[in-house]
């Protein structure tokens, strides 16, 4: 109990520097709490957004010739774009699955 006697009541009895010393780091603690909220809040809410939605398939009425297995997939107004683990890529009619065109590519070049 006798420390109680001897701890001041107030800020009145504490140095001007001292009590706007202690405001300042009051303040500032708080700033830094909000601030560190909306950093996690931020990163919780861009994060989300990079989840990216599963990509398209090779329509399911299209079949590669000769095995080939499709490694990507382009779809455009009429037609496929199909790049194969035969290093070509297939042009296909998107409604009949027709080869229109096969180009040969060298990968890295």
């Amino acid at each position: 109990m006798s420390d109680m006697k001897d701890a001041p009541a107030t800020d009145a009895a504490l140095p001007p520097d001292l009590v706007f010393l202690k405001r300042l780091v009051t303040v500032l603690t708080a700033t830094m709490i909000l601030g560190l909220i909306i950093v996690i809040g931020l990163l919780v809410t861009r994060l989300n957004g990079l989840r990216q939605p599963p990509l398209p398939g090779l329509p399911a009425h299209l079949s590669l010739p000769g095995g080939a297995q499709a490694r990507a997939v382009t779809l455009g107004q009429g037609w496929v774009a199909v790049v194969t683990d035969q290093d070509e890529i297939l042009i296909l009619d998107a409604a009949t699955g027709a080869l229109r065109q096969r180009v040969a590519f060298t990968p890295g070049g």
